[in-house]
């Protein structure tokens, strides 16, 4: 995303004008620089390792053990040198590590403010447990509650998400993670203030370097797996023409009407890759079927009827995918049993194969295809919920429609994408309601 909006641009503008003035006493503030250079070059080489490691995320401990140690403003900077030389993947580079050097200046200022106003530096100092602990719990608050408020901010105005769910589950998800590495930070407080200095405090990482190293054979696995499903959309999209880019699409529209579900962001993860993936076993399917304009014989559709398990054959080693392995298997199947590979009738279809299905049809009807021209989005609409109890699961339709109302149809276009009917300027109307 190198168009980054302007009002996202003055957003990040905003934030660190908020850092600097966090860092403007620091002139007059009197504390160890030493003690703020070694924890600020330690919080740097940490994020060398993460950027070495590939993992994503920041090490808080250093940052949180700052908060314990020094006041506000000298605390704050310790975040500066190591977040504005942080990996910044995507472009604008600059902008990139300049949000996320300010929104760690605010969080880390934020935290250690509210650990001094309730005397946790002199309960650090003294090892007074467990008292130190209330302090402590409510500086990791602060530090989530300004990192979520932010990026949920940010959400807001570079991804269009609604203002009612921009930040739905930041702060939860992140919350045991930094409570975790408050209690690390803590622990490297108390002990830099013991008798036993700060190489003792630095010890404290060890087992979460180990941990994060981990952690980083884990996603690199997970990488390489989701570069694996890429190439295998991308040998589907060349392989049947006609149908370029809509695994992407039947992709976006599951994860429209899983949230609209209410599903948590975990599953609705998986079933995007459920959508992206559905089709992946045309690839065992002959190209002179999938690109033939005339009608197909009954020969050739019970051909083109086994890409559900081929499909599945090959994803099924995939762990990671969960659920969506049986959404390539099963979104053909229909509510009235009359679908295939196996003829399941209603609930016996598993939930994800339901989305999937609603998300294919209504991406199929409005896509132009070799033997009819796209429909328009209403019209799509109006189909789904004609056959919602017979061919789909009507909550699956209710919920597409009123993503669409709401949002709009959108798509990623692709370049080399077939021309289809593009989405109305404004949310699309909802249909009248056909009764199953």
């Amino acid at each position: 995303m190198e168009a980054v909006p302007r009002r996202a641009r003055a957003y990040v503008a905003c934030t660190v004008l908020g850092a600097l003035f966090c860092l403007l006493p620091l002139p007059a503030t009197h504390v160890s620089w030493p003690a703020v250079a070694l924890l600020a070059l330690v919080y740097a080489a940490c994020e060398q390792a993460a950027a070495r490691w590939r993992v994503a995320g920041t090490f808080y401990p250093v940052l949180l053990a700052g908060a314990f140690l020094l006041p506000p403003s000298a605390a704050a900077l310790v975040a500066l040198p190591g977040a504005l030389l942080s990996r910044a993947d995507q472009r604008p580079r600059l902008l990139r590590r300049g949000r996320r050097a300010a929104q760690l200046v605010l969080g880390v200022w934020a935290a250690s403010a509210v650990h001094g106003a309730l005397g946790g530096r002199d309960a650090v100092v003294a090892s007074d447990f467990p008292y130190a602990l209330a302090p402590a719990g409510a500086a990791v608050l602060a530090f989530c509650l300004v990192l979520t408020a932010l990026d949920g901010g940010l959400r807001v105005l570079t991804e269009h998400v609604p203002l009612r769910r921009a930040w739905r589950g930041l702060f939860v998800r992140s919350l045991a993670p930094v409570a975790v590495h408050g209690l690390a930070g803590l622990m490297m407080a108390v002990l830099w203030r013991s008798p036993y200095g700060p190489v003792a405090a630095l010890l404290v990482l060890l087992p979460m370097c180990v941990s994060w190293w981990a952690f980083a054979q884990y996603h690199r696995e997970r990488a390489a797996h989701q570069a694996t499903i890429r190439a295998l959309v991308q040998a589907v999209d060349i392989k049947d023409g006609y149908t370029r880019g809509h695994s992407e699409r039947v992709g976006q529209a599951s994860m429209m009407i899983a949230r609209e579900l209410g599903m948590d962001d975990e599953r609705v993860e998986v079933l995007r890759f459920a959508g992206i993936l559905h089709d992946v076993g045309k690839l065992g399917v002959p190209t002179r079927l999938l690109r033939k304009d005339g009608p197909l014989t009954p020969e050739e559709r019970r051909v083109i009827e086994l890409h559900p398990e081929y499909g599945h054959e090959m994803v099924r080693g995939i762990g990671f995918l969960g659920e969506a392995r049986a959404a390539v298997l099963h979104h053909h199947e229909r509510l009235d049993g009359s679908g295939y590979p196996y003829g399941l009738v209603g609930t016996q279809i598993p939930e994800s194969a339901r989305v999937v299905a609603v998300a294919d049809a209504f991406d199929a009807m409005t896509s132009t295809r070799s033997y009819r021209r796209a429909r328009p989005v209403p019209v799509a609409l109006q189909e789904l919920e004609r056959c919602a109890g017979s061919q789909f699961d009507p909550r699956m339709v209710t919920a597409l429609v009123r993503a669409l109302v709401r949002d709009g149809w959108h798509p990623a276009v692709t370049a080399q994408e077939e021309p289809r009917v593009p989405a109305p300027p404004a949310p699309v109307a909802a249909p009248a309601r056909a009764h199953p």
